[in-house]
């Protein structure tokens, strides 16, 4: 036997043992878990044996190049696109399909899901850093020049009530005005001693000396004095030394800036307040989600212990910061949920909008693009390529590739997806192989 004879045999060996094993072997099959609502279920099983699954039978069949799922025994256009249809061995795209017998469906446990117009909105996810208001927010200062002798707020984050001593101070500006007005409390008293209650008087002078009075009064509690220390020199007629100064609001201090025995002065800014009842969400976007995302759209925030909040954007910053854009949220805060200076997770809703929808199970992603596997009835499976749009945690649209009405399958369409490739390589294992060119012009 020559040597081109025995290797003739062996090739034929190794043809006969491949498809001896391909007719043999079985792929394994996991138990799947229920598919969402909406789906078609099936008994589950835990293999399917290639050798149930076989080439859809050979009739004559008109599909649309574009969208596989238009069938039809005579030819036509499809109503999608408008284009002619063709025999369906003369589309490559129709030669990966594969045939199950419905009794390998009913052990597979396939379920099938049909494509159905739903309102779905794009779910864009993003960290948010809780921030406060800044509205809210309130800077104490000094009324006159002086030397702060004491402090009574100690460090950020201390809850400060309306009315409370802050801190205290020594002015010789506020000194001069204790003192004038202790002038009018004196001339008032000589007065009162003179003519008697001026309650039953109508002397424009004494009126005029009351009203003065009042407005000087007045000059101390809008220095933050408050009524005590006006009342201490009202019954001592004594100016106060060192004044204690009180809280005109309530809030949270989140700024520092004074120090015992600094100097104090009307353009200081001693302290900054804010109302921690009300907090901003600061969500940092890149550009790509920027354009997704509007003013209005719904928001979850989710925080450190697992809670939810639904807000809505209320501010989207048209200035980009290290390629990001910042938008906004409000939250009532008043039962605290939220500490100003920590993180949140944040899912925003896109507008929701109205599209064909699948399962979000049914999609198989790979590098070449997002196939379904689409049934065609009696058991016959095609894989087909979709362009897909919005999603959410259990729908996701499809903008082109399928059409409203027909079925997908939801859960084994991998083992299904990996038959129909196998089944179309034996296939083209079995062609005869183009003949070999040789080179008339060179010897053997």
């Amino acid at each position: 036997m020559t040597k081109k004879k025995a290797a003739g045999m062996a090739l034929l060996v190794v043809v006969l043992s491949s498809y001896y094993l391909y007719r043999n072997v079985s792929i394994s099959w996991n138990e799947v878990q229920d598919a969402s609502s909406g789906t078609t279920a099936l008994p589950n099983t835990p293999s399917l044996a290639l050798a149930n699954i076989s080439k859809p039978e050979q009739r004559e069949i008109f599909v649309c190049p574009m969208h596989p799922e238009i069938m039809q025994d005579h030819p036509g256009t499809c109503p999608i696109c408008g284009m002619g249809l063709v025999k369906s061995g003369d589309h490559i795209g129709h030669d990966h399909g594969i045939q199950v017998d419905a009794a390998s469906i009913q052990k597979l446990g396939v379920r099938l899901a049909s494509v159905k117009e739903s309102i779905i909105s794009q779910e864009v996810h993003a960290y948010g850093n809780v921030t406060v208001d800044g509205d809210t927010l309130y800077n104490i200062h000094s009324k006159f020049d002086g030397w702060i002798k004491k402090l009574h707020i100690h460090s950020t984050g201390q809850k400060i009530k309306q009315g409370q001593v802050i801190y205290e101070i020594y002015s010789p500006e506020l000194l001069m005005q204790q003192k004038e007005y202790l002038r009018f409390v004196e001339r008032r008293k000589q007065i009162l001693q003179t003519i008697g209650d001026v309650r039953f008087q109508e002397n424009e002078y004494v009126m005029d000396l009351l009203q003065e009075l009042s407005r000087e009064r007045a000059k101390f509690l809008y220095a933050d004095i408050g009524i005590e220390t006006v009342q201490q020199m009202d019954d001592s007629r004594r100016p106060v030394d060192v004044v204690k100064i009180l809280a005109a609001k309530s809030g949270v201090v989140t700024q520092i800036n004074a120090r015992e025995g600094s100097y104090a002065t009307p353009s200081t800014t001693l302290f900054t307040l804010a109302d921690v009842s009300t907090v901003w969400i600061n969500v940092a976007l890149y550009p790509d989600q920027v354009e997704q995302v509007q003013v209005g759209d719904e928001a979850t925030i989710t925080g450190a212990g697992g809670q939810k909040i639904k807000a809505r954007l209320n501010f989207l910053n048209p200035v980009a910061e290290n390629n990001k854009v910042s938008a906004r949220v409000e939250i009532d805060n008043r039962k605290l949920q939220l500490r100003p200076g920590s993180f949140v997770d944040v899912t925003i809703h896109t507008h929701p909008h109205k599209a064909l929808t699948i399962p979000r199970s049914a999609v198989m992603r790979s590098g070449r693009g997002n196939f379904v596997m689409l049934y065609r009835g009696e058991g016959r499976f095609l894989p087909t390529k979709v362009e897909t749009g919005a999603e959410n945690g259990e729908l996701v649209e499809i903008s082109d590739g399928l059409q409203e009405g027909v079925q997908v399958a939801v859960n084994g369409q991998f083992l299904l997806d990996a038959a129909a490739s196998l089944n179309d390589a034996m296939q083209r294992m079995q062609q005869p192989a183009p003949a070999a060119k040789t080179d008339m012009g060179k010897r053997p």
